[in-house]
């Protein structure tokens, strides 16, 4: 009977946690001078028994001192320091797009000041004896718009046309011959796409994309939270393969609360002992239980970094410091700061 007690308390305690959440202590001193709506919190509690670091930064949207954009390079990579330097020394950067390292590209959309400066990736080659065959993605995006609303979407985007086109619903990836994802405009300027059978427009498994009309937007990958709940749409974005969804890295992510906060959060990772990173689930349940109602992966392992006054936040994970990105989102405060 002794035994058995133990073996359930056990249990209990580590039922107990695994569910618990996260303490997060507000470190704003460690990063003066700060805007009246703008906070830095850390936890260094352990996640799931392990041991980790995380920092998140909040911003309340509305706040018109605040001011929300994004950069890139133009096809070369600086790192996030390099970011500060060249944006005059803005109140927060941080990494977001995935990036080839061939081509030093961003893989996923950027929109500044309301212009595509980067777009998605829609052609994924197969392998194997598919070797002739394309999968065909959506991306997903977080963008704010002009009168500071946050949506998190799945977006069509084409360098020749001038707006991203998105869906609020995930859509499975399109398999063909193609080198090009099968998009068609309608006389509305609306897209279409089909899962099956994309040249039959009517089809049922029509999915239409409407002008997602943002002013600032970052890509990622996959979606990680909607409507509060978790739902992660790796799958249908091909983001990584296998379990990886359960693998434990650095992160970065962004979400936004139905208060009006923006939430931006970085996880050190790859640190035995200090700080062993995150799954794509863990990471999707912290943001959930800081009141998230979207939320969304951006590129993470070495890529991870985000500066608060210049000053970095976590460790990044590559032995020789930040890594150069192509991209980053940005806060400033266009009035000057006494």
């Amino acid at each position: 009977m002794k035994k058995v007690f133990i073996v359930l308390l056990f249990f209990l305690f580590n039922a107990t946690m695994l569910s618990a959440q996260q303490k997060w202590v507000n470190v704003d001193s460690a990063f003066q001078l700060l805007p009246d709506n703008f906070h830095v919190y850390k936890s260094t509690d352990s996640l799931d028994g392990k041991p980790c670091i995380a920092y998140y930064a909040e911003a309340k949207l509305k706040d018109k001192h605040l001011s929300f954009t994004a950069d890139t390079s133009h096809d070369r990579r600086i790192t996030p320091l390099q970011f500060y330097a060249k944006n005059k020394q803005p109140l927060l950067v941080v990494n977001c797009t995935f990036f080839s390292y061939e081509t030093n590209r961003s893989l996923n959309v950027v929109i500044k000041d309301g212009k595509m400066a980067a777009f998605n990736t829609h052609t994924i080659p197969m392998k194997g004896k598919d070797t002739f065959q394309y999968k065909h993605p959506l991306g997903s995006a977080i963008g704010i718009d002009k009168k500071r609303n946050v949506d998190v979407a799945w977006l069509y985007t084409d360098s020749l046309k001038l707006v991203a086109y998105a869906r609020q619903l995930v859509v499975p990836s399109y398999k063909d011959s193609s080198l090009s994802f099968p998009a068609y405009f309608d006389s509305k300027n609306v897209i279409w796409v089909s899962n099956e059978a994309a040249a039959r427009h009517g089809d049922k498994f029509n999915t239409y994309l409407k002008k997602w009309k943002m002013k600032t937007a970052v890509g990622g990958g996959p979606v990680l939270l909607q409507n509060g709940e978790i739902k992660i749409t790796n799958e249908e974005e091909l983001k990584f393969t296998g379990k990886a969804i359960e693998d434990k890295h650095p992160r970065t992510c962004m979400g936004y609360t139905n208060d009006g906060r923006l939430i931006v959060m970085v996880i050190q990772g790859r640190f035995p002992g200090i700080a062993e990173g995150a799954t794509l689930t863990q990471e999707a349940q912290l943001l959930k239980d800081l009141g998230c109602t979207e939320a969304l992966n951006l590129d993470g392992g070495g890529s991870s970094c985000m500066l608060i006054n210049g000053k970095e936040t976590i460790t990044p994970s590559d032995k020789v410091g930040e890594r150069p990105v192509p991209a980053v989102f940005v806060i400033k405060v266009p009035q000057k700061r006494k």
